[in-house]
């Protein structure tokens, strides 16, 4: 005997249907640092949440943009990691770019507007010498399409108004400039700078020394600090990989503050500096921050000062803290 279901009065094509409920994404404690080797194309942020969906991480950031049309070295923080991310902003950058002459650009890359074009007549001897004139500290003028702010706005959303605004120079440490290749109109170099160097001003500096003017064709970063490309991992390989296998590839939180000194503290000294106490110890080190551990490990970065005084500086969530912190 089959069961006859008779449609209520509101069946029919304008029957409201029943509300669908999104499951929530349960993401994972997830604490470390991903060297990412960021292809071109791809914005940080994009390569970011490819790689915090990859990993299931319920916390992510990373230590500094690198432009769409760039590739290389994006290192990505996660979880307690993300509280030292701006060590990273402050490290000096090595780049590979190559370099077109005789045309510039309004962005001052092969992305922009092509604004003008001169006749190239220019030796290696020649770009050799404009070259050792930018090593060392140069003022450089930050280009108009750059994420630098004026009044709460970012300049390149001035300069794709057409308006230009007035910047003022910055001084910028080229700690080396290697000239890699030499094709006439088109060189390649390699730099390593201080933090706030634009490469793509750079170029343009060269090109108007050489009188020919130049644009920016690729970049890639290649080293952060002590952190180096070879050691970086591709969004291909990382999707590839089983998920089990995935967190093998993370360094640990303390790996963005190793240029710091270290503090080992024994357990009762570890919980009053976690609980925000300032300490005072027979043994001291140099004003400034240093890495500091207990028994259980790495503690976060705690600040001598003087008279061996030790006071919390930027400490990470350990063991239940962190688990309520992700819940939070």
């Amino acid at each position: 005997m089959s069961t006859v279901t008779t449609p209520s009065p509101e069946a029919g094509p304008k029957a409201k249907r029943p509300k669908q409920v999104q499951r929530k994404i349960v993401r994972r404690i997830v604490d470390g640092v991903l060297l990412l080797d960021k292809p071109r194309g791809l914005s940080s942020n994009h390569a970011l949440q490819a790689a915090r969906r990859l990993l299931n991480a319920a916390k992510a950031g990373h230590t500094g943009t690198l432009d769409p049309m760039a590739s290389g070295l994006l290192p990505l923080t996660f979880g307690e990691a993300t509280k030292f991310s701006q060590m990273l902003l402050d490290a000096d950058k090595t780049y590979e770019a190559v370099v077109q002459l005789g045309v510039e650009t309004d962005s001052g890359d092969a992305e922009g507007k092509v604004t003008a074009r001169h006749p190239v007549s220019v030796s290696e001897a020649r770009l050799a010498t404009v070259l050792s004139a930018f090593r060392g500290d140069i003022e450089q003028v930050p280009p108009m399409y750059s994420a630098l702010k004026r009044d709460g706005k970012a300049l390149y959303e001035y300069a794709r108004e057409g308006v230009e605004v007035e910047r003022a120079a910055r001084r910028v440490t080229i700690h080396a400039l290697e000239l890699l290749e030499f094709g006439g109109e088109r060189f390649a170099i390699r730099v390593a700078c201080s933090k706030g160097t634009y490469i793509r001003t750079l170029a343009m500096d060269i090109g108007a020394a050489l009188g020919c003017g130049a644009h920016l064709c690729s970049l890639r970063r290649t080293r952060i600090g002590s952190f180096d490309v070879a050691d970086a991992v591709t969004l291909e390989r990382l999707e590839a990989m089983p998920a089990t296998e995935r967190d093998a590839l993370l360094a640990p939180a303390d790996a963005l503050v190793r240029e710091f000194g270290e503090v080992v503290l024994t357990a009762e000294q570890a919980t009053w500096l976690m609980q925000g106490r300032t300490l005072r110890l027979e043994q001291h080190g140099a004003p400034g921050p240093v890495r500091a551990y207990g028994p259980q490990g790495f503690l976060g970065l705690a600040q001598w000062g003087g008279d061996g005084a030790l006071a919390p500086r930027r400490l990470i969530a350990t063991g239940t803290d962190a688990a309520a912190n992700a819940s939070a």
